[in-house]
């Protein structure tokens, strides 16, 4: 699915006016003026799944910002929006193929560690609870238990059913799931599976963040399975081998003068990994040799 077609950034006259044109010459920064004219880009045109690729400080994630910024995108994260920010939105310019559908959003590894962060609290309050448990199994198991009143009937309940478990069972039969027994790479997987809901626009930057090799696989299935499928379009900034891998995928390289788009096989990195496993081609082949 296609929402957004096209994205135009100010070019490098556009910003160098606007540096003219301040009335105070004493910032240290007129960020994000510059970061990406620097680089020659100016303008993205859009597929269903478009991915930003650079090293750090190529611009990739200042883009995704801009473009949620201009779009009015829903994002969870604060980021890093100077007293220009707003300036420089304001001389972009978007083309739109289809209304973009309301639930879209920007979604940031900063959102994935906060994610993780409240699985951690939950799991704490679970553990409180755990024991909270195995002291109300102690007491309904071996105290006195008299039903006086009706009003005492869902704690005579409780008492009929201690006394008929274990303590293990009892507690498990009461006590919410663990999200501890998961792994980091495991929520933060769920985090994506559960917030990218069909359909919708979103910018994605370095999901690949937490999630081990095999999770970043399945993780590009499942992108590439909702924007085939379920009407999803999506800009990725990322570095990971496996996202730019993505079927149909427009790659911008943020790192060449000018931008520019190009097949994720010719990207630098993809390139030096590629001949480095190829350099170990017989180790893989015979794993047991040392």
């Amino acid at each position: 699915m296609l929402y957004l077609s096209r994205f135009v950034f100010p070019d490098w006259d556009d910003d160098y006016q606007f540096r003219l044109d301040l009335k105070r010459t004493c910032y240290n920064s007129i960020y994000p003026f510059f970061v990406l004219s620097e680089r020659g880009l100016t303008e993205l045109k859009f597929a269903p799944v478009t991915v930003l690729y650079g090293g750090n400080g190529s611009g990739k994630t200042t883009a995704l910002n801009v473009i949620a910024e201009a779009l009015s995108l829903s994002r969870n994260a604060p980021y890093n929006r100077s007293d220009f920010f707003g300036d420089y939105v304001g001389l972009c310019s978007f083309s739109l193929s289809a209304t973009i559908p309301e639930q879209s959003a920007i979604v940031t590894s900063d959102d994935v560690f906060e994610y993780m962060l409240n699985v951690r609290s939950l799991s704490d309050d679970i553990d409180r609870e755990q024991q909270e448990l195995l002291g109300e199994w102690v007491r309904r198991k071996y105290g006195h238990m008299q039903m006086r009143s009706l009003d005492d009937y869902d704690a005579l309940k409780d008492t009929l059913n201690a006394r008929r478990k274990t303590q293990s069972a009892y507690v498990r039969s009461r006590i919410r799931k663990n999200p501890r027994e998961q792994s980091n790479g495991e929520s933060a997987f769920f985090y994506f599976t559960s917030r990218l809901q069909e359909p919708g626009l979103y910018l994605l930057d370095e999901p690949e963040n937490s999630l081990s090799a095999v999770r970043q696989i399945e993780l590009r299935d499942f992108l590439e399975n909702a924007a085939r499928f379920f009407g999803c379009q999506f800009v990725i900034a990322t570095h990971s081998p496996f996202l730019l891998s993505m079927r149909g995928a427009k790659v911008y390289d943020l790192d060449a003068a000018p931008a520019a788009v190009k097949r994720w096989t010719q990207l630098p990195d993809i390139r030096a990994a590629h001949e480095f496993f190829e350099a170990h081609r017989d180790e893989f082949r015979s794993p047991d040799k040392k």
